[in-house]
């Protein structure tokens, strides 16, 4: 084995004989293999464990079988004493959630302190085989056919095309002692149910099951990169964004073969999931505009002919402008307050304010738009409600909620991006000007 696997390090390039890396170890077979065919190969290494105290006697015994293998090793010994139930219990996670991420955290930050290059994990075809049909079981589509990647990120897997029999078969050769780990055998746990009741049936069921299975997965995810180049270019036509907030008309997708899909991958970093992909295309196949659909920290706005993504408003904290400032900030971007005389141009841009300086009372307010709320817009001479105000203009839900208006004296004199008020604007009688301009 020893042959293949430096072969296979080569060709993948996967390590550099002149650098360092950090071992995860439990003490197991596969991280005790991986440990002795790097030493063997000729690669520097340091050694990590977590002590999770998860087995009283038997945890201690793991920390002390994996010093005595990195003196072996002659490599740098490091180990972590986890407090697991405590973190189960902060974290509202499973014992093996908190196993997960206690060690992942932990790893990198050695890492980091000791300047290595990666982590070393022993994780073989068998581990390989299992996270695809969980995924698969969780609902995670053709992603989850990607298993684990030999590199990501500084988390490297060298053992992953070896399977766990080559690897016994190295270990029983090289007659190598390791620990077995007694929760390995309860079927409480679903990886472990996979892998000892539900494997082994499928893989009996023909002499080349294990082969063809990875020749299928491959094929899926060749048939998944695919998909996720045509997704970008699709995405960088159909996807309009302006100031963060995502149109996509339905003509971009609703008769297209895979919509579900097409709204999926759009939508699932903004923290929706297949299920709401699903249902916001049933809407759209049923005219339901207006509907809403939220994730964490945005919103989706269902609206006539297109669906409109934005983040959530969060709370906007009132603003008051004393004749002396000089501008302000609001989410929607910066502001100038210039005074000048009587303009020779109006500026009519809906971002922008031209507003006739005497007729305002300052301290200004500027503050979120409230139900009932009323004003005169330019041009009429009769108050209308904002709400119906923006009916008018068609102003998609999403957007609603962050608009922000601009009060003198109790008076609105300014719906910020859309209208002033017919009573605050310039005429010809007008000496001094307030200009509200967007930087």
């Amino acid at each position: 084995m020893i042959e293949a696997f430096i072969h296979h390090i080569k060709n993948k390039s996967i390590l550099d004989l002149d650098k360092k890396y950090l071992l995860a170890c439990s003490g197991g077979l596969d991280s005790v293999c991986l440990g002795t065919l790097l030493h063997q190969s000729g690669f520097s290494f340091e050694v990590a464990h977590v002590n999770f105290h998860l087995r009283e006697k038997e945890s201690d015994g793991d920390e002390l079988f994996v010093k005595n293998l990195a003196e072996q090793w002659n490599a740098p010994f490091h180990v972590h004493q986890a407090d697991t139930y405590s973190f189960v219990e902060d974290h509202k996670v499973s014992t093996q959630m908190a196993a997960r991420d206690i060690r992942y955290e932990w790893f990198e930050q050695i890492r980091k302190e000791r300047n290595l290059a990666g982590i070393l994990l022993a994780h073989h075809e068998d581990d390989q085989l299992e996270t695809i049909f969980l995924n698969l079981l969780r609902g995670t589509g053709i992603e989850g056919l990607y298993g684990m990647a030999e590199k990501r990120g500084k988390l490297i897997r060298p053992l992953l095309p070896f399977s766990r029999a080559e690897i016994l078969e190295f270990a029983t050769a090289m007659e190598l002692a390791w620990r077995e780990d007694s929760s390995n055998k309860s079927t409480d746990y679903k990886r472990n149910k996979l892998r000892i009741d539900i494997l082994p049936k499928l893989l009996d069921f023909a002499e080349d099951s294990r082969a063809n299975l990875f020749t299928s997965f491959d094929r899926l995810k060749d048939t998944g990169r695919a998909f996720t180049g045509l997704f970008d270019q699709w995405k960088s036509q159909a996807i309009k964004d302006e100031e963060g907030i995502q149109t996509l008309g339905y003509s971009d997708f609703l008769h297209l073969d895979g919509a579900t899909s097409l709204i999926y991958f759009w939508l699932r970093s903004y923290g929706f999931n297949s299920t709401q992909a699903q249902e916001i295309y049933q809407s759209c196949l049923l005219g339901e505009s207006g509907k809403l659909f939220e994730s964490a920290s945005f919103v989706l706005n269902n609206d006539r002919d297109q669906l409109i993504l934005a983040p959530k408003s969060i709370g906007f904290a009132d603003i008051e402008l004393s004749s002396n400032d000089l501008g302000f900030d609001i989410p929607e971007g910066k502001y100038e307050l210039l005074k000048t005389g009587s303009p020779s141009e109006i500026d009519k841009s809906p971002s922008n304010a031209m507003l006739d300086l005497e007729q305002l009372t300052f301290p200004l307010k500027i503050r979120q738009w409230e139900e009932g709320d009323r004003f005169i817009p330019l041009g009429m001479k009769n108050s209308k409600k904002i709400s119906d105000f923006l009916i008018d203009l068609k102003v998609p839900l999403v957007k609603k909620s962050g608009i922000k208006v601009l009060e003198s004296d109790g008076k609105i004199a300014w719906i910020i991006g859309y209208r002033i008020a017919d009573w605050a604007k310039q005429t010809a009688a007008t000496r001094k000007t307030l200009y509200l301009k967007k930087r």
